[in-house]
């Protein structure tokens, strides 16, 4: 059996810049919006780990099937990074990535400070 090329998937990076400083320590409000973002693209939750800190910021891992979004949080500095990833697998999800940070920049209101795409 002859198998089309294979492309693993998107991967984008993201430094974004906040001004709601409440959005940058609010774990809880991430979580939600992001359950809300993989109901949107059908996108299927094998785990989440959250981590507040003392200074109100937070890390949170979702590890989906064969894919992850990750985030931390330094409202010190009104920053994120947030970082996309879905397999190609199934269907070239490339787009749904871009969708995906959009949401997210919506979500926060946020300027880009720096974007990177990776082919994997």
């Amino acid at each position: 059996m002859d198998l089309p090329p294979y492309s693993p998937g998107l991967h984008k990076l993201v430094t974004l810049h906040v001004d709601e400083i409440s959005k940058l320590t609010n774990s809880s409000g991430f979580v939600a919006v992001t359950n809300s973002i993989l109901e949107k693209y059908e996108l299927e939750k094998v785990g989440v780990v959250v981590h507040d800190f003392e200074n109100e910021s937070f890390t949170i891992s979702f590890c989906l099937r064969g894919s992850h979004i990750c985030i931390h949080t330094q409202p010190q500095y009104k920053q994120l990074t947030l970082d996309v990833y879905l397999s190609n697998y199934f269907q070239d999800n490339s787009q749904r990535v871009r969708d995906v940070v959009t949401d997210y920049i919506t979500y926060f209101n946020a300027e880009i400070i720096k974007d990177f795409e990776i082919n994997r």
